[in-house]
Order: structure tokens, then sequence, then C-alpha cells
């Protein structure tokens, strides 16, 4: 398999880190102090993709997208990576869920979306329900021609600017070679409708700026004309459309560790000790060597991912793996390159202290590690009938 880059590529490539470092950069240290980025320099970084042409570059031409297919749409995440997340979310890439939307919806969701009109969030994850997600206790119920819906939803990324939320519900129950099980269905709610509140969720230690937010739902009055795809079907769609979220993790991890390899690269190759570079000490030198080949590992295993979906290709565990090995290389190449920097590796004075705590949460959102070994090892057995 040739994971050499086209000319196309390439130029994507270089155009999308240009872009991270003349856009995003400047405006990180700001971010990482306040936690906060202010609307109108949101508003700036959106409206400068739009005129590069990569706002939702990852839907069809015809839908007003750049087409890209899934691995060049990995290197733009890859690069985006090497950026603060909380501005790189206004690098537009709406939800590839959207795509399940009717004739009805698209006008008033998908292409909105996708011109960069209005953004949205996910809205899955429970206080009871992370990694269980069909023990979700958000309920719609069907009265009439609408459903009402009750119950919270928490961790819900960029919430706060978005202008609708794409809900998954329970809506039922249905049984299972496993038990009972909730039915989910997928519904689309406009910010502002009544019953719907989002308010600001819990401070964390990584990604400082990227909100994550609490939603509550309170006889929330929705219209058939609100629901995403089928009814009952909304675990369908997740299965189709979200664990390719997982992809997009992987590739930002491998762009971060990318930027912190380098800094820590030439900071070997620069700081003197006992009269010469540090770097050229085995028990720094190894360091890099050991950081450089986990990093390429994880970039080939999320590029081979990417390819096999762009084949159609069967790429569940192979996204499992990659988003595994991704996200634990991270916090290796993170934790390596503080140790190579010493002291000042972790002073505010240097991005490393940031990115060694915006490493940690990799692991958990969008499937923990042990979601991903659970996912790879099924793969594995079930063929053998264990």
């Amino acid at each position: 398999m040739n994971f050499a880059l086209t000319d196309e590529q390439q130029m994507i490539v270089e155009t999308v880190r240009s872009f991270v470092e003349a856009e995003i950069y400047p405006f990180e240290n700001e971010v990482e102090r306040s936690g906060h980025v202010p609307p109108e320099l949101g508003r700036q970084i959106a409206t400068k993709c739009r005129e590069l042409g990569f706002y939702a570059c990852n839907f069809p031409e015809e839908l007003g997208g750049a087409g890209l297919d899934h691995a060049t749409f990995t290197l733009v995440e890859r690069e985006l990576g090497r950026g603060s997340m909380a501005l790189t979310v206004f690098f537009g890439r709406p939800s590839g869920i959207l795509m399940a939307c009717n004739d009805e919806q698209r006008e008033r969701y998908l292409l909105p979306a996708i011109r960069g009109e209005q953004i949205d969030a996910l809205a899955m994850t429970e206080p009871d329900a992370g990694s269980d997600v069909r023990g979700m206790k958000c309920m719609a119920k069907k009265d009439g021609n609408d459903w009402i819906v009750n119950g919270t939803k928490h961790f819900i990324s960029h919430a706060d600017i978005a202008d609708f939320v794409i809900l998954f519900a329970a809506t039922g129950e249905e049984d299972t070679p496993h038990g009972r099980k909730k039915r989910i269905t997928c519904f689309l709610v406009d910010r502002g409708t009544p019953g719907f509140e989002i308010r600001e969720g819990y401070s964390s230690v990584s990604h400082r700026g990227y909100k994550n937010c609490v939603l509550n739902f309170d006889d929330c009055r929705l219209s058939d004309a609100q629901v995403l795809g089928e009814v009952h079907k909304g675990f369908d769609i997740a299965n189709q459309w979200l664990y390719s979220t997982r992809l997009t993790v992987a590739a930002s991890c491998v762009g971060r560790a990318r930027r912190v390899f380098d800094l820590a690269l030439s900071y070997a190759a620069e700081r003197k000790q006992f009269g010469k570079p540090i770097g050229v000490n085995q028990g720094v030198s190894f360091k890099l060597a050991d950081m450089i080949t986990e990093i390429d590992a994880a970039d080939l295993l999320t590029l081979s991912a990417a390819s096999r979906l762009d084949q159609g290709l069967p790429s569940n565990r192979e996204i499992a793996s990659a988003k595994l090995y991704a996200t634990e290389m991270l916090a290796r190449v993170t934790d390596e390159a503080i140790q190579i920097y010493g002291g000042m590796g972790l002073m505010d004075d240097l991005p490393l202290a940031r990115f060694w705590r915006d490493a940690r949460v990799e692991r958990i959102w969008d499937g923990t590690s042990e979601i991903q070994r659970h996912i790879i090892s099924r793969d594995l057995l079930r063929p053998l009938g264990a």
C-alpha cells in the first residue's frame, strides 16, 4: 500500500499547516490563560476557513463541501491537531451524521451547516451513560404527532457555540441476545426551543477554552419533522456515521505529537550540558528515536484505516486500533518531551504542559482505551465463535 502523498494532498497539508501556524498559534496562549475564545475571533477563523475553501471539506462537492476523501480529510485533521482545539473548532467540519437528513432537513440544517451559517453539536453522553450508550435515561415519549423529551446530557462538546444539537434519546425498549436494551432515536433540536437549556459544564484541565456543556430537557416538545433518520434507528445511525470520529481523534493526536516532537528535537540539538548538546547523549537520543517511531506508527495506522474507508472495506477494528494507539502514543510522547526539557517543560512559558494536559482526555472521549480494546478483541474472537 502506497502512502506517498499526491501533489494535491501535499498542497492541502501545507495550506492547512500554514493556516494553523498563522491563524491559530498566535492566540493559543491567551485562550489558555482566559479559558475563553472571543466570539469575534471564532468568526474570524471561520471566515478565513471559508475563504480558503476548506469549510465543510468533509462533505460532498454537490452539497457545497470540498468533497475530500477519508484519507485526505484525515490529513486535514492531522494538521489541525497541531493547534488549540478551542480555536480549530471554528475550522468548520459539521458532523457527518447530518448526511442522514431528509430533503426538508437538508434545507433547515445540513446546507446551513455546510455554508457555515449554523454550527451543530452531538448530544449523546449522560451522567450515567457514557460508554453504555443504550443505558441512556434521556427519554422522548410520543404525544400525538410530537415527542416530549425529558432528561440530561453532559460533556457535550462546543454546545456553547452550537445553533442546534443532534440529540440521541431513548424511545422505548427491545429484546436483544444480551437482555432488554433501550431503543434510540435521533432528533435535531434548535437552540432556544422551549424546555431546552444549554448551560456551561465542568472546568476541564484538557483543551481549555473548548467548552463542554450540560443540556437539560424539561418537557421539551419536538415534532416528527425533527426526527433524524427513522424512529428507533438512532443507534444504527450512530454506528454508521460516528465511529469514524474516532479516526479524527487519532489523526489530531498524531498532529499534536509531531508538534511536540519538533519542539523536543530542536531543544535536544540546541541545549548544551557539559559542553555538548544534550541530544548526543544516549539517554536523550534514544528517547527521540522511540518518539518518532511511535508517531510514524500511529500515523500509518490512521492513514491505513482511512484508506480502508475509502475502499469501502470493514474498518471498525482498524479505526479502534488507530484511536487506541495514537491517543496512548501522544501521552507517552508529551511526557518524554517534558523529560527532555527538564524543569522548564512544566513552566507556562512553554506549551508542553498544555499539550501534556490536553493529551489526557484523548484516551477517554469518543470511546475509552478500554472500549477500543473491547472492539478490537471482539472483532478477532467472534469469527472463531468466542
